[in-house]
């Protein structure tokens, strides 16, 4: 997939699902997990250990599939070029890095940086964001994107942090471009316990939820 390509396809898919774990023995397994639950942008973050080599694995295992690996948590230009070797189609950090951006782009990646503040979101977007993930976005919630939208409705935001299957309608209707989701679906507790079988029921539930409160726009 080239960069529009996955743009496109983050957009009409709409929920980008966050794996970070402890260890990164599990971590393919989780990504696989998620998969069967039909969510399709699946982000592996570089704060677990041994992130790379799951991005490897997993990028050889779904090959044949339409799952969209990236990387998260990404904060310099270095990591983001290991990180799009290993397989990762997108690039996503929680702050902006201008050099990340640049790297990504370099190699026909989008880039995601993170931003909260309206003059952050701005700046991040002049900077060359494909789309502003607003974190965390549990601090302001909905009625922060809704206010932050309204001045600045023609930026692709992706409120991450604090959304889930209670408030995932809503920011739909708020007209965010997609979500991310990390510990309410694929928590911390799960990896560590091997409950595949429940992420994989989470995701289905968060993939559903989503197919509603699209339906219910028309």
């Amino acid at each position: 997939m080239d960069k529009m390509t996955v743009l496109d396809y983050i957009r009409r898919n709409g929920i980008i699902a966050i794996i970070r774990a402890d260890s990164g023995e599990d971590l393919v397994r989780v990504v696989e997990a998620v998969a069967e639950g039909g969510i399709r942008c699946i982000e592996v973050t570089m704060t677990t250990p041994g992130a790379l080599r799951c991005l490897e694995l997993a990028a050889a295992r779904l090959s044949a599939s339409d799952i969209c690996l990236g990387v998260g948590s990404v904060l310099d230009a270095e990591t983001a070029r290991l990180a799009i070797l290993a397989g990762a189609r997108y690039v996503v950090s929680p702050v902006l890095a201008p050099g990340v951006i640049e790297t990504a782009h370099r190699y026909g990646c989008p880039c995601l940086p993170g931003a909260f503040t309206p003059t952050e979101i701005f700046t991040a977007w002049e900077a060359g964001a494909d789309m502003v993930k607003v974190f965390p976005a549990s601090l302001g919630g909905l009625d922060y994107i809704k206010a932050v939208r309204a001045p600045l409705p023609n930026i692709p935001l992706v409120p991450t942090g604090g959304v889930d299957l209670n408030n995932l309608a809503a920011f739909v209707a708020a007209g965010v471009s997609a979500i991310g989701v990390g510990g309410n679906l694929a928590g911390k507790d799960l990896i560590k316990a091997g409950k595949f079988a429940e992420i994989t029921e989470n995701a289905r539930k968060y993939a559903t939820a989503l197919a509603v409160a699209r339906n219910s726009l028309g």
